[in-house]
């Protein structure tokens, strides 16, 4: 077990598994990668289950909770679960599972777990009102040969690299 620890996936392969899968995902669903609609999907079938006569009404639930079938029953939920477990069951493989918090030196536990929470909820809020989110847009979009996920691609990393410039003191 200890000669795995070193040892990583070569990022071109991922990548391009990562291909097939998004290949797989458009001829098997329809549908191309992304985590956000999972989430949404899971706080339909929620307000549903707690509050049916308010969710059949509301404009945000109604078309998901009117179709007769269960929110749940979408392979993005799937998708994050396996995501999910590959990750937990990669961690045990490479001797990586454990409960850490990952920060730089300059910043407090405390700061470190309202910033996730606080970017988390950004997150969710642009992830709806961009009607999905960064990783769909850039992988979908690039599958289908469309400009708008090249524009999306440009603009995550160059957004990324300029926010982080501002917060490195944070990191280093």
């Amino acid at each position: 077990m200890s000669d795995r620890k070193n040892k990583y996936m070569n990022p071109y392969l991922a990548g391009f598994i990562i291909g097939l899968m998004l290949i797989a995902a458009y001829y098997f669903s329809g549908e191309g990668l992304g985590g956000s609609g999972a989430f949404k999907k899971v706080v339909i079938a929620s307000v549903d289950a707690v509050a049916h006569d308010y969710a059949k009404d509301a404009a945000y639930f109604a078309p998901a909770v009117n179709r007769g079938e269960s929110p749940l029953n979408s392979f993005l939920i799937f998708e994050i679960l396996g995501v999910i477990a590959g990750a937990i069951l990669s961690a045990a493989y490479f001797g990586r599972l454990s409960f850490k918090l990952g920060k730089g030196p300059n910043i407090t536990n405390k700061t470190r777990l309202v910033a996730a929470v606080f970017g988390g909820i950004l997150w969710g809020i642009g992830s709806q009102l961009g009607r999905g989110c960064t990783s769909g847009l850039v992988m979908s979009g690039m599958a289908v040969n469309s400009l708008s996920g090249y524009v999306g691609l440009i603009a995550i990393f160059g957004g990324g690299y300029l926010f982080a410039w501002f917060l490195r003191k944070l990191w280093l």
